[in-house]
């Protein structure tokens, strides 16, 4: 996960109520939410239902440890292990305290979950002067977090979850200021230690709207006779270890790209990840936009510009680069309210297609103005100067797609839907 490119807050507050489940005689647990800005396996479970509003980035409260202690964590399908700071400096004002809670229990080295269970952690384990498991986790922005692996009980309102695994994180860096507003992160991903895989649910599904408008994140098996049926896309598997590979991510097939009607001339080779395992694609939560690798992102700027030439104007500044990775800027007036017509841009992958459109495709930088012109940017950026060897789905793009993630049969499925009718749907809608 990019914290750097989290501009977005789904801000989860959770008072809960249940509702008979449509498809089975099981509960659902729904957990309704106000948003608030902020600057800046095998056995069927009841589905678990949180409706979010974002709106600068990503996170979800709940409470940890015995007697319970409110958190707020970011939530990522990128990362695998959930962690928590456990100790208080200028920087991370905002912790948990394991010295106050009867159910916490440090996990020691010696362990099989320290030993056998973080197999996929880029940064091996290691044992410190206690004899408890140590880790270090490491993301794309250099920001980074260590501290010791424990057990602990979490509560998702009602929902008692007990002995879950967890980091107690006591240092670490950070250069983004907005991680001062979060205790910690929910990890997602594939691995035996996400929150998904230790709470044994075989799917979850989230629906994310356009700015400022309700959404939903589901866990479990549902049948909704308003949502479209998914298609799916296999996860890939990639059984070798390799060094940029990530083998618990969400990783799909990216066959082709088009704009408009125009497929980009590129070989499919280049959506293959090497024998290094460079060029994965992946679909993550806890990035905001979309990032390419070099030939791919070059085709599609160069095709973008040729299909928008004379509607949109250039910003023809070459040291202009948003987020380090985004040169695709253009100037519109101030007073303009509506974009102007654009082409699609559509992600190709094996049994389903995404077509990003209208204004997901631009984004309008706050702030920023040349004399009475707004600056907006192609929101689709290059990962080579972002310094990462993959392709990535970032949640900007996943806006109004109903997005299921089923672990048990290894696959992503994605519908089109108005998300904020979901969550009126749902009973959601605030």
């Amino acid at each position: 996960m990019d914290d750097s490119l989290i501009l977005l807050l789904f801000f989860l507050m959770l008072s809960s109520f249940f509702i008979q489940s449509i498809s089975t005689t099981q509960q659902s647990l729904i957990l309704p939410l106000t948003a608030k800005k902020i600057s800046s396996v095998s056995i069927p479970k009841p589905p678990n239902r949180v409706a979010f509003h974002h709106n600068v980035s990503l996170t979800v409260s709940l409470s940890v440890g015995s007697p319970p202690q409110q958190v707020t964590m970011v939530l990522d399908t990128g990362s695998e292990l959930s962690w928590l700071h456990c100790k208080k400096t200028t920087a991370t004002p905002s912790v948990f305290n394991p010295l106050v809670s009867k159910s916490y229990s440090a996990i020691p080295c010696s362990s099989a979950t320290c030993r056998t269970k973080t197999r996929d952690f880029s940064v091996p384990v290691s044992c410190d002067p206690k004899k408890l498991c140590h880790a270090t986790l490491s993301y794309a922005d250099a920001s980074s977090v260590e501290g010791n692996l424990a057990l602990e009980t979490f509560r998702i309102d009602n929902l008692n979850l007990p002995g879950m695994v967890f980091g107690c994180m006591d240092a670490g860096s950070s250069s983004n200021p907005e991680d001062a507003k979060t205790t910690g992160l929910v990890g997602m991903n594939r691995g035996g230690l996400s929150l998904v895989s230790q709470m044994g649910y075989p799917k979850f599904s989230y629906c994310i709207s356009g700015r400022d408008s309700n959404g939903v994140l589901l866990f479990g098996e549902v049948d909704l006779p308003w949502l479209r049926p998914r298609k799916y896309t296999p996860l890939v598997q990639m059984s070798t270890p390799l060094p940029y590979f990530d083998r618990v991510a969400y990783t799909v097939q990216l066959e082709g790209i088009k704009v408009g009607g125009t497929v980009l001339p590129l070989p499919k080779s280049v959506f293959v990840p090497d024998h290094t395992g460079a060029g994965q694609t992946m679909v993550d939560s806890g990035t905001q936009f979309t990032f390419l690798l070099g030939p791919a992102y070059t085709a599609l700027k160069n095709e973008f510009m040729k299909q928008t030439k004379g509607v949109l104007r250039n910003l023809n500044d070459p040291n202009f680069v948003f987020q380090g990775a985004m040169d695709l800027c253009y100037l519109a007036e101030s007073t303009r309210t509506t974009l102007p017509p654009l082409p699609p841009v559509t992600l190709m992958f094996p049994g389903v297609e995404m077509s990003v459109t209208g204004e997901k495709l631009l984004y309008k930088l706050a702030g920023a103005t040349r004399g009475k012109d707004q600056v907006y940017c192609f929101t689709i950026g290059n990962s080579d100067l972002l310094g990462v060897e993959a392709y990535i789905i970032g949640h900007h793009h996943q806006q109004n797609f109903w997005m299921e993630f089923d672990l048990a049969n290894s696959r992503v499925g994605l519908a089109e839907v108005s998300c904020e009718l979901a969550s009126q749907k749902l009973g959601l809608g605030l």
